[in-house]
């Protein structure tokens, strides 16, 4: 049975992130996506101009929720932003697990990438929020930290379920950033 052409669509991303996680982006090619997705070099350039092309709409959704967190983050502040930041932010990077080893690995080369333009504003609104918007340095080491290990952790195969893995992360950095959820 032929595949649809969104099927294939569907099957070349999947490939290609797997791929990418794998290899890094710049260690898999074009054919070695057209390979995984079970298609041909051609077919995969009818759907995608470019390998480019292919990661930016596998970085896009990330992108879109990173910018939907900061516009949930705008206006709270203190606990009720640190408690929403680090919620959000755990539950963002559980959600783009794959995309995160993604960025982890190449990570000069991802930022580039047209979806993660806003990266560095929202990194700063997520770290003030996260500090609680205090300017006290032990809330600003303690939200760089938090911004690390989330990143590392969602990025590693921990081995514990998804629902524990996400509670003790938001309890872990909670209790790095000293604080106690009301």
């Amino acid at each position: 049975m032929a595949r649809t052409a969104s099927a294939l669509r569907g099957h070349i991303l999947e490939a290609a992130l797997g791929l990418f996680v794998i290899h890094g982006y710049r260690g898999t090619s074009l054919h070695d996506i057209a390979s995984e997705a079970g298609c041909s070099k051609a077919s995969l350039l009818y759907h995608f101009a470019s390998k480019d092309a292919i990661l930016t709409e596998l970085l896009t959704p990330a992108g879109l929720a990173l910018n939907q967190l900061d516009q949930d983050l705008a206006g709270l502040s203190g606990d009720q932003a640190v408690e929403a930041a680090v919620t959000g932010y755990v539950d963002l990077a559980l959600r783009y697990r794959r995309e995160v080893k993604l960025l982890f690995s190449d990570l000069p080369e991802m930022l580039n990438n047209s979806a993660l333009s806003g990266i560095p504003g929202l990194t700063e609104r997520l770290l003030a929020a996260l500090a609680g918007h205090s300017e006290e340095p032990e809330a600003v080491v303690g939200a760089w930290m938090v911004i690390g290990a989330v990143f590392v952790t969602s990025a590693s195969d921990v081995p514990v379920p998804q629902e524990v893995l996400r509670t003790q992360m938001i309890r872990s950095a909670l209790r790095a950033l000293d604080h106690h959820p009301g």
